[in-house]
């Protein structure tokens, strides 16, 4: 397997996601999205920008030229940042996270 064939595997399990699901999101067959994670094809370059937009990393790292990219954000002025499985988080677990995280500020 190449190394974007294994980034895409990793990725698309590490957001719980089906091969499905990501060939929809992409607008693609699942047969020819698959070829890529099975290292039979190579996305061209505008899919290469799809994919990295999809799971917000960049092309570099697709591609094998860099690690993820590590992001560190305040979520008391951005709190729309916070997914979990996926989905963003609601309000009102946003609001229990925050009294949470409150009770460790030290």
């Amino acid at each position: 397997m190449s190394d974007i064939s294994n980034r895409l595997t990793y990725l698309r399990e590490r957001q719980g996601w089906t091969k499905t699901r990501v060939a929809q999101s992409l607008g693609m067959s699942l047969q020819k999205y698959a070829n890529y994670e099975y290292g039979r094809r190579e996305p061209d370059l505008e899919t290469i920008a799809r994919i990295a937009a999809l799971y917000d990393v960049s092309t570099d790292y697709l591609l094998g030229r860099d690690s993820p990219q590590k992001q560190t954000v305040d979520l008391a002025k951005d709190p729309e940042v916070l997914l979990y499985n996926g989905h963003k988080v609601s309000a009102e677990d946003m609001e229990v996270i925050k009294a949470i995280l409150e009770r460790h500020e030290d």
